[in-house]
């Protein structure tokens, strides 16, 4: 099932993020995992995070299995599925519904800075890569591609 998340969904997404960065497999070193991410995001910056864009989420089972997010500008921020799920359509899934938000919303243009790991699946839903980048956070190095799509 897709929806459209609420407030009290928020906490849970810190967890569904966690989950899926931390676990299963990943091009990512451990090191690189737990910079990234080192806790579940819960609490009042995070919820005013998700507040400000929207956010859609799939559920399995009654299970939270993941969700993207996109600001009003366009930009997609957040794409998480946990890796028990994925494969089974639900990015797919989760992206039409922010695919059908942008156009209600008038806009042209999608972009978003792509892991290693969802650089494919948004291939796969008509994005070119813009340019490949490297972050450096703690000491770390996350290697990412800026990715973009017209409507």
């Amino acid at each position: 099932m897709i929806r459209t998340a609420t407030p009290s969904d928020y906490d849970a997404l810190g967890a569904v993020m966690f989950t899926a960065i931390r676990t299963g497999p990943s091009p990512y070193t451990d090191a690189q995992r737990r910079v990234w991410n080192s806790a579940p995001h819960a609490g009042a910056d995070w919820h005013a995070k998700l507040a400000a864009q929207f956010v859609v989420i799939a559920k399995t089972n009654a299970e939270l299995t993941g969700f993207m997010t996109m600001r009003p500008d366009g930009y997609l921020d957040l794409a998480y599925i946990v890796p028990a799920a994925r494969g089974s359509g639900l990015f797919r899934a989760l992206y039409a519904a922010v695919e059908a938000q942008a156009k209600t919303l008038g806009l042209h243009h999608i972009w978003v800075h792509a892991s290693l790991m969802a650089q494919a699946p948004f291939a796969a839903m008509g994005f070119q890569v813009v340019q490949h980048e490297q972050i450096t956070r703690n000491g770390e190095t996350l290697t990412r591609a800026q990715m973009e799509k017209w409507l």
